[in-house]
């Protein structure tokens, strides 16, 4: 009921938002091309501005369709032991957070995640998005280190995700689970023109959406396993749900192949993961690795890392060119380059089975390259609550 409630809400707001405010993409365009220098080059500022506004854009469309789901099962993993007649736990781990295990929930089990997190950026490709450094246009005298008339761009956004994930299992070997997300995206923004230390105001903006983001399907099947080792075969489809004009949503629909193992021991276990994803917006290949440690039968401690490559995307860069009319003055301007990237990302955190087969996950994210997007930390809280047959 709260899940259903919460998932409410956030549709409710969304259409009263959306009848009431601009695109989040028209915000983005009015204070990125919103330019005052005196470049004549007006083709040439109009090139740059809109390269700069698509890579943002795509930044933070890759943050949104690249969110880590749930893997394709929960916490508990079942097994029928044959001597007992009934179904018995088949490991003391809880298992990764992102990083999908081999092994499945089991045949009949039906689990249930929800889970929110909130992700505010602050960075974008190393270079500072909020404290208003972050150089749009810019006039020099050729030789000086310091421009005598700039444009500046301060930016905040923020990003708030609830997620719930259903999962059955159809056989002991083969998993299937869905992921419905809702988002809220905020963006406020300012452009500044100091022209010989004098500052003024050039523009201001802010909106913000909520709504459905992309639904992601997820599959799993166990190839060979040996009790909770083994190796598997993973697929995930991520369908265009989410508004893209919105930010909500990449916009395409993106499959990702992937292979599956894991290795346990007694208390520990190592888990990894290699796939590729495929969609209009880019091809890249993700891969991650996890750690998990059962510290007593209800909690287990987990350590994981995930990175992307991501294969002729777009990185932010400064060019400089002689102004067209004006000798012994330059003309700086930010804009975008296609260049292959890897994003990397750590998480911590614990799993505690709170009663029965309720589990609370407690994760920290922190990204680890300049690379598109980041923020400091991102904490992620859900629940999992697993059925039986």
């Amino acid at each position: 009921m709260v899940i259903v409630l919460a998932a409410g809400a956030l549709l409710g707001l969304a259409a009263s938002e959306s009848a009431a405010q601009q695109s989040l993409s028209n915000v983005l365009t009015f204070l990125v091309t919103n330019r005052s220098i005196p470049t004549e080059d007006f083709a040439g500022d109009a090139e740059a501005a809109a390269a700069t506004r698509d890579t943002i854009g795509r930044f933070l469309t890759l943050e949104l369709g690249t969110v880590p789901t749930t893997p394709s099962a929960g916490g508990f993993a079942y097994r029928l032991d044959p001597t007992l007649g009934m179904a018995v736990r088949a490991s003391d781990s809880f298992g990764p957070f992102f990083t999908a295990r081999s092994l499945t929930g089991g045949a009949g089990r039906l689990s249930f995640v929800f889970g929110a997190h909130r992700s505010s950026f602050d960075r974008i490709d190393g270079r500072n998005l909020r404290d208003g450094t972050l150089v749009s246009t810019a006039s020099t005298l050729r030789g000086e280190s310091q421009p005598f008339d700039v444009e500046t761009l301060a930016l905040s956004v923020r990003s708030d995700t609830a997620s719930f994930t259903a999962t059955y299992g159809i056989t002991d070997r083969l998993d299937v689970s869905a992921t419905i997300p809702f988002v809220r995206v905020s963006l406020q923004g300012e452009r500044v023109d100091t022209y010989r230390g004098r500052r003024l105001v050039q523009a201001t903006g802010s909106g913000e959406a909520a709504g459905l983001g992309d639904i992601a399907a997820n599959a799993r099947l166990s190839l060979v396993g040996d009790g909770a080792s083994g190796v598997a075969l993973g697929g995930e489809v991520r369908l265009p749900t989410g508004s893209a004009e919105d930010l909500l949503g990449s916009g395409y629909l993106s499959v990702r192949p992937m292979v599956i193992g894991s290795i346990e021991r007694g208390r520990t276990a190592l888990h990894g993961n290699l796939g590729y994803l495929f969609s209009s917006l880019s091809q890249d290949l993700s891969y991650s690795g996890a750690t998990t440690f059962v510290v007593v039968p209800r909690v287990t401690v987990v350590g994981e890392l995930s990175g992307l490559w991501l294969r002729d995307f777009g990185q932010l860069v400064s060019t400089t060119a002689p102004h067209p009319t004006l000798i012994g003055i330059d003309t700086i301007r930010l804009t975008s380059i296609t260049e292959s990237a890897n994003r990397l990302v750590a998480a911590g955190g614990i799993k505690w089975n709170v009663a029965g087969t309720l589990l609370l996950n407690v994760v920290v994210m922190r990204q680890l390259t300049d690379a598109g997007l980041s923020s400091r930390l991102t904490p992620i809280v859900t629940l999992d609550y697993s059925l039986g047959p």
